[in-house]
């Protein structure tokens, strides 16, 4: 009982510096929006900082630290004012990586001026024993819990009771607002940032008593803070300190009773991210989450004659290269694999993941045991490690399932720093107790001597081999139906859903692929020596990968290639040091720098820069390419839509305690358009969503041709015949036009995910799409960007997309908003042929009350959630309820004449 007391109150002190970590989190996030992942590493300079005036300068202690506090305000400054206020208009992904440049940068620095050892320095707070029932403790644990207790409630109030705090609660929910009241963004957003990193400065400095003076350590205080600040939601002072002394607590805790498994204390802030960012997540966006814009991405074509004779020429310079060159060119390539592993998951599928190493080290950690344990040799080892971690990255998806973006980030971090320290820092599970790897030997390949230790040539030979055919196989699932499925979960995931994509499946697709290309790319950094080392995979190796798939153009497969070149050991640091002697030490600190100016000049790296210049040399070269036109729809080719019925019955729908759709019934018939029509706010949307899964029903059945799919998932509705259009177009930016139709048409087999890496294939439209484009007006326009489409043109796009699903029912979500007069005629013309000549319902959602009463068969008229009239358009046009909810006219004209 005692060593409970005891380790509890020691839990205490390290919660509270957790919590005072997590505040400054809080104050960023809340005054500027950024989640700064440069946080621990600007606490790590603040002490190093200190610990330098003190020890080499012999400057006081308290006034080292309020210089090291202040310098520490002054670097988030800094941050805002010339990283993140460039990216303010940036997409999420880039303002998150440019907070990891900063980390980058601090970390380069730090390390490259103490190194990375850990060093023991003592604290200026009194450290006499205090005893508590029966259990000493020392006393700097309680000044650190009252700093603390002191520090929340003054940043409460301070948020709560003045000005600035007001102010700061202003920008945070409307910066629009907050400007016309006279508020200044900027001026907010840098004061918070300054606020902030000065108490990540201050933590930083009362740590180092603790857990030592380390740029390993202080940077990983990151995830402790991360989950206080997750628990208070990024917004909650006091819950936030009671977060951070609750993971205080349960850390110490099991540093006493968890010893028997490794790592488990260390794995407590991982268990807490895990826990919230999963009971809080989505399984898809909400409706109204902004779409941003994303990375660019190449096209995945490869010119068959142009690559074998790269590769012919490069396998010729690697053998006739020198030992040091060809250990350079194999770190190159192994780098611009697990790049490549980025270029799938985050480029392509627009999952932010940070356990790329992680993934690394599984792969060799599976292949160093099947080769030492095992007996196997090289050629079975190397895919068992692939094929083994693939298992591990649908674990790391899972969370992808419910969280996206920047909070997946902080899981997948949390993930692969967990398995480092459970698995990759347990001696126990080395081939040599004790050690911290595993002894593989020298390896051959099919009776041919590789080892990179005796033949480095070879070696980084078939490193390159590999890596031609990993691009290769990504390059053909660009161009595949499963890269289309992708990038259309990348861009609109409730469009991708509402199309018969399975979103889950694409994303657990996208990190088994991409945990295989890493695990190769870790089989191959293992066994380039004869011991597989795992400090070569620490998880926050991830973060600066990210990096340099940034600079060299997450969206291309040129871009690993690129990138890689500026990591340490690599071909571009070895010509470094031709020019300059001893530049290779600074790579580190040159790719932040880089990076940084990649985020603020060129956020789609230098391949797309490159990729630009050459297409626009060939352009003057080659003649240009013919536009993509539709071939004629086949004489006779079937247009009917499958003859199947749609009921509401009694559909309810609520949001918390209000009811948005309150028991309404009706039916949409083959062939029939069905109008529902409502004053702003009436439910008309959420009905919509409800009957297409994106909002559950409370009550009541969703039946398509008899069957009941009220609480079948949004792809599967789609795929059993219910289709929508949405009010926001929500169209695949990414895509040309045609791709966006063949999205929809897709129908890929079981085997599809696995053929399209080898043989992507291609087929021609669907008759009934061909018949759509045309019907459309699409035909001339199907190679041209969504984005250069006019605004009608989108519409229509945004409507043949739907009708490309092949529906039984078409629900139309306000498809005449903002079209002229002309238009919304066409527009009519075009949805009662789909009815009329195509066989399908159509449930049309406008606001455009003439298009509605030209165009409907049957008329549903909604009033907070409830269906107030239904029946031919004329009789909806005289029924008075109508009039009055809906017209605003409670008298008819003969009613007016006689009064």
């Amino acid at each position: 009982m005692d060593d409970i007391l005891r380790f509890a109150l020691l839990g205490l002190g390290l919660g509270a510096l957790y919590a005072l970590t997590a505040q400054g989190i809080v104050l960023i996030y809340r005054g500027s929006g950024v989640l700064n992942f440069a946080h621990g590493a600007i606490g790590m300079t603040a002490a190093y900082l200190q610990w330098e005036l003190t020890a080499n300068h012999g400057v006081p202690y308290w006034t080292a630290l309020v210089a090291a506090v202040l310098t520490a305000g002054l670097l988030g400054v800094l941050t805002h004012l010339l990283v993140m206020r460039p990216l303010r208009r940036a997409s999420s992904l880039a303002r998150l990586v440019g907070t990891l440049a900063v980390f980058i940068l601090l970390t380069a620095v730090a390390v490259k001026r103490y190194g990375d050892s850990v060093q023991l320095v003592a604290g200026k707070l009194p450290s006499g024993l205090v005893k508590i029932g029966g259990v000493t403790v020392s006393e700097d644990r309680f000044w650190l819990l009252g700093i603390a207790v002191v520090i929340t409630p003054a940043l409460h109030l301070l948020y709560r009771r003045t000005m600035f705090g007001l102010g700061t609660t202003a920008v945070a929910e409307n910066q629009s607002v907050a400007s016309a009241l006279g508020w200044s963004s900027d001026v907010i957003a840098a004061a918070n940032w300054g606020i902030g990193s000065a108490l990540a400065g201050l933590t930083g400095i009362l740590i180092v008593p603790v857990i030592g003076l380390s740029v390993n350590g202080l940077t990983t205080l990151l995830l402790s803070a991360l989950a206080a600040a997750l628990v208070g939601r990024f917004s909650s002072f006091p819950v936030t300190l009671a977060g951070g002394l609750a993971v205080g607590v349960v850390q110490s805790e099991l540093t006493r009773f968890g010893t028997n498994v490794t790592g488990l204390a260390a794995s407590v802030p991982f268990l807490v991210i895990a826990l919230v960012l999963v009971a809080r997540g989505q399984a898809l966006p909400l409706r109204g989450t902004f779409l941003e814009r994303l990375p660019a991405l190449g096209t995945g074509r490869v010119r068959p004659v142009a690559l074998g004779a790269v590769v012919a020429i490069a396998l010729v310079l690697t053998g006739v290269s020198s030992p040091l060159w060809a250990n350079a060119i194999t770190n190159t390539l192994v780098i611009a694999l697990i790049i490549l592993s980025v270029v799938v998951l985050t480029g392509y599928a627009g999952q932010v993941s940070l356990a790329a190493y992680a993934l690394a080290g599984t792969g060799a950690f599976i292949a160093g045991h099947a080769v030492a344990d095992w007996g196997w040799p090289f050629e079975l080892a190397l895919p068992a490690g692939v094929l083994g971690t693939v298992p591990i990255g649908l674990l790391f998806a899972l969370p992808a399932i419910r969280t996206r973006g920047v909070n997946l980030a902080i899981i997948t971090l949390g993930l692969g720093t967990t398995l480092e320290v459970m698995v990759f820092q347990n001696t126990s599970l080395a081939t040599t107790p004790g050690s911290d790897g595993i002894e593989v030997g020298k390896q051959t390949l099919f009776g041919l001597d590789i080892s990179g230790v005796d033949h480095p040539q070879l070696y980084a030979g078939l490193v390159l081999v590999l890596f031609v055919l990993a691009a290769l196989a990504v390059a053909n699932v660009r161009r595949s139906r499963t890269g289309r499925r992708l990038i259309a979960v990348r861009a609109n995931e409730r469009a991708a859903a509402a199309l018969g994509i399975g979103v889950r499946a694409t994303k657990l697709y996208a990190f088994g692929l991409s945990a295989a290309i890493a695990a190769l790319a870790g089989v191959l950094i293992g066994f380039r020596s004869t011991s597989v080392v795992f400090t070569d995979f620490a998880s926050f190796n991830s973060i600066t990968v990210l990096g340099l798939a940034v600079i060299g153009g997450v969206g291309y497969l040129a871009g690993p290639l690129f990138g890689a070149t500026f990591a340490a050991g690599t071909v571009g640091a070895s010509f470094g040091d031709l020019v300059v002697p001893g530049l290779s030490d600074w790579m580190p600190l040159i790719g932040g720098i880089i990076l940084l100016l990649t985020l603020v000049g060129n956020q789609d790296g230098i391949a797309r820069e490159t990729g630009g210049q050459a297409a626009a040399l060939i352009a003057r070269i080659r003649p240009p390419r013919p536009k993509v036109q539709a071939p004629a729809p086949v004489e006779g080719a079937a247009r009917r839509a499958r003859p199947l019925p749609l009921r509401i019955e009694n559909l309810t729908v609520r949001y918390g305690g209000v009811v948005a759709v309150d028991g309404l019934s009706f039916a949409v018939e083959p062939g029939r358009i069905v109008g529902l029509i409502g004053p702003n706010g009436a439910g008309k949307t959420s009905a919509i969503d409800a009957v297409t899964g994106f909002t559950p029903a409370a009550s009541g059945r969703v039946l398509l041709g008899g069957e009941d799919v009220t609480s079948s998932a949004v792809h599967r509705r789609a795929r059993a015949g219910v289709s929508r259009s949405f009010q926001s177009l929500e169209l695949f930016e990414d895509m040309t036009v045609l791709d966006n139709l063949y999205a929809a048409s897709d129908r890929p087999g079981p085997l599809t995910p696995v053929t399209d890496l080898v043989r992507p294939g291609s087929r021609p439209l669907p008759a009934q799409v061909l018949l759509a484009v045309r019907e459309f007006g699409l035909d001339g326009s199907l190679d041209r960007s969504v984005g250069d489409l006019s605004y009608g043109e989108r519409r229509l796009l945004a409507i043949a997309r739907a009708v490309a699903t092949s529906p039984s029912v078409l629900l139309l979500d306000e498809p005449a908003a903002g079209l002229s007069d002309d238009e919304t005629r066409e527009l009519a013309r075009l949805v009662r042929r789909l009815a009329d000549d195509w066989g399908m319902g159509v449930l049309l959602v406008e606001h455009d009350v003439d298009m509605v009463m030209s165009v409907c068969d049957q008329v549903v008229v909604l009033d907070f959630g409830r269906r107030i009239c239904a029946g031919t358009p004329e009789e909806v046009r005289r029924d008075p309820a109508v009039r009055a909810a809906y017209l605003g006219d409670v008298a008819s004209p003969e009613e007016a004449a006689a009064g």
